[in-house]
């Protein structure tokens, strides 16, 4: 099996907090799209003979996309034995037509950024809808057909308190949507939010804070029957990305578009420069190497690996660096930083805020 992610470098506003590429303007919008179909045409072969089983478009923001011109990139990949359709979305541009379009030409699962549902906290870190909005937004969804939602939200906001993140947690969870993505909010080199704090007009939220919204993220999550199985994703039965999964199980996929990263059938890693005037230009030549050696592979399958609940095998491991590895996890198997369960190390979930720090200690 293989994956496709297409990168829409396109967006209405630069949230505060965001360090992806993306642009604050449509000018090269018509342009990109037809760039992404040469780019595709170009590079379908990286992925082998394996049949495409998930499409992602994530961003910037998909949902900004012309239903005609999101449906012009759609239409040229191989979707005979396709399983996940995935588009990421954001709440302002969700509406009756928008989905018809999208569902037409086969998306089956929607990613939404609702980040909080309390308004202040949304409009400090320059998002553009409101909690209404957010919640009406599922709604629509659902009724045009749409019934694999996975929604994103937020912890450790300015402003935002344990009561707070309750709130969006209680309030989006009994929406009965299947999946949930929290990320604990990063002060990202360049961003608004990392300015404002290094101005000292904001602080960062203390640990203690931060770990007792993760472990009420865990509980109320664990409450409504989803599944821990990634650092940052929960999933009800049944539910779990299926593309994101193949990052994590180093299935190959095509990132198209600038800004994308692949992981070629042949084990070779590609990315796309974050320059859409080059990639317009020249979009057939514009991916490159992402020169890897031994150990960067070993490195990467232990980031990879560790971030999720199964964890990482250990006769994954080259047998030349087992026994270092084995050494470097005892100290955190001790203090219970790490499990070895049936040939595997895993962090257990009640860890999982502190696995950045065992992952760099694994590493060679």
């Amino acid at each position: 099996m293989a994956g496709i992610y297409v990168h829409v470098p396109f967006c209405h506003a630069k949230c505060a907090y965001c360090d992806f590429y993306s642009l604050a303007n449509t000018r090269f919008m018509r342009a990109y799209t037809d760039a992404v179909i040469a780019e595709w045409n170009s590079r379908k072969s990286e992925i082998g003979e394996d049949s495409v089983r998930t499409l992602y478009f994530g961003g910037g923001t998909p949902s900004i996309l012309k239903p005609e011109d999101f449906q012009r990139i759609a239409t040229v990949f191989p979707t005979e034995h396709l399983e996940e359709f995935t588009i990421e979305v954001n709440p302002e541009d969700v509406n009756p037509d928008r989905v018809l379009a999208w569902k037409a030409v086969g998306v089956n699962r929607v990613s939404m950024g609702v980040q909080s549902l309390v308004d202040e906290e949304l409009k400090f870190v320059g998002r553009r809808h409101s909690s209404v909005e957010a919640l009406e937004a599922i709604d629509c969804l659902r009724a045009g057909g749409i019934c694999n939602i996975s929604c994103d939200l937020i912890y450790g906001l300015p402003m935002q308190t344990l009561d707070s993140w309750v709130l969006s947690l209680d309030t989006l969870l009994d929406k009965n949507i299947q999946h949930l993505s929290a990320y604990c909010l990063s002060y990202e080199p360049g961003t608004r939010l990392t300015m404002k704090r290094d101005r000292g007009e904001i602080m960062e939220a203390d640990e203690e804070l931060i770990a007792d919204m993760y472990g009420m993220l865990c509980e109320k999550a664990a409450q409504k029957d989803f599944s821990h199985y990634e650092i940052s994703n929960f999933a009800l039965p049944g539910f779990h990305s299926r593309h994101n999964s193949s990052y994590w199980n180093s299935t190959p996929y095509l990132g198209l578009g600038p800004g994308a990263h692949s992981l070629g059938a042949d084990g070779v890693r590609r990315y796309v420069p974050s320059d859409i005037k080059a990639y317009v230009a020249h979009p057939a030549e514009a991916a490159v190497v992402d020169e890897e050696d031994e150990i960067d592979r070993f490195n990467d399958l232990i980031l990879i690996s560790l971030r999720t609940a199964h964890g990482m095998a250990l006769d994954a491991v080259p047998s030349e660096y087992l026994p270092q590895l084995v050494t470097s996890a005892k100290p955190h198997i001790t203090a219970g930083r790490l499990t070895e369960v049936d040939g595997r190390l895993i962090i257990p979930e009640e860890q999982w805020l502190i696995s950045d720090m065992v992952i760099r200690d694994l590493f060679r």
